[in-house]
């Protein structure tokens, strides 16, 4: 059973002016809904992620100012949201799905996460709309509970997964795979196990040949037992910052094959959703409905 971590009682804790993209996390599972590509069945509503979890992966000073709402200016303005107490819970509950989803997807062969795929959290500091890492702290459940040993982290949404890279940047049972818009934020990138800077403008066939040249590589060398896949839309045509031009049809394709060459690989996928900005939000949940069809159609 596809089992789906959604979050949307918390999506008012968004303020105003952040909640147009952000509408994809109630849009999505009811277009599964109605569609009826999932049922209500396939929803979980996970709890808050316990303290002592995330402390595996994020420094206790700062999860203890970002706790208590004691963030500086600045490093609020870098996180791009007024920092509020809903914010926090929002973000807790959030990285609690995707621990959840990669204990699913060990049972099933692959899980996900409506939300999530928050890789611009750094050990000590949040960054472009992320206060902590999803992805990091679920890896280093599975590490802490010996229920993988070697992780593969897939990043294919079009900004750099620099958080994810700095958290992991010493640690050899995380490898760190980043395909990205060379010219995009973050400015400055770290430095990921492996980067795949893209040029502006690319296209869908040039852009596949990379996946499809670097991901089978990947597998033969870093030999993973677990996959954890961002699947960020923004790297669409339309989107207002991706600055890519793949067609829905190629970012489709692109699921596809990550999707399909984990399940004939036999290595669990816990799948987040990371980023989309297109002008419609029909295109955005379009192309995030994509990626959960196509689990559903190739795993079960």
């Amino acid at each position: 059973m596809l089992k789906i971590a959604w979050t949307e009682q918390y999506a008012h804790a968004l303020p105003p002016g952040h909640r147009f993209p952000m509408l994809k996390y109630d849009l999505l599972p009811e277009q599964l809904l109605h569609e009826g590509t999932i049922e209500s069945g396939n929803l979980f509503r996970p709890d808050p992620l316990p303290e002592s979890i995330i402390l595996t992966t994020h420094d206790p000073e700062y999860w203890e100012r970002l706790r208590n709402l004691q963030l500086t200016p600045t490093e609020i303005r870098k996180t791009g949201f007024p920092l509020s107490q809903e914010l926090v819970n929002r973000e807790v509950v959030i990285m609690n799905g995707t621990v959840q989803a990669a204990l699913f997807a060990l049972q099933y062969g692959i899980a996900m996460n409506v939300a999530g795929g928050t890789h611009h959290a750094f050990t000590d500091r949040g960054e472009g709309f992320c206060l902590l890492n999803d992805m990091a702290i679920a890896a280093n459940y599975l590490l802490e509970q010996q229920l993988a040993k070697q992780i593969l982290i897939v990043d294919l949404d079009v900004h750099q997964g620099n958080g994810t890279a700095q958290i992991f940047r010493s640690e050899p049972r995380v490898f760190t795979f980043s395909m990205h818009g060379g010219h995009n934020y973050p400015l400055h990138k770290e430095q990921s196990d492996l980067d795949v800077p893209l040029p502006d403008g690319i296209e869908d066939t040039a852009y596949l040949q990379q996946l499809y040249q670097h991901l089978p590589w990947l597998l033969d060398q870093v030999k993973p037992d677990f996959i954890f896949y961002q699947a960020g839309v923004d790297i669409l045509d339309t989107d207002k910052l991706g600055r890519l031009k793949v067609s829905m049809q190629g970012c489709k394709m692109r699921d596809r094959y990550v999707l399909e060459t984990c399940k004939q690989n036999q290595i669990p996928v816990a799948v987040s959703m990371g980023g989309g900005y297109s002008e419609r939000i029909a295109t955005i949940v379009e192309a995030h409905t994509n990626t959960f069809r196509l689990a559903q159609y190739l795993f079960f």
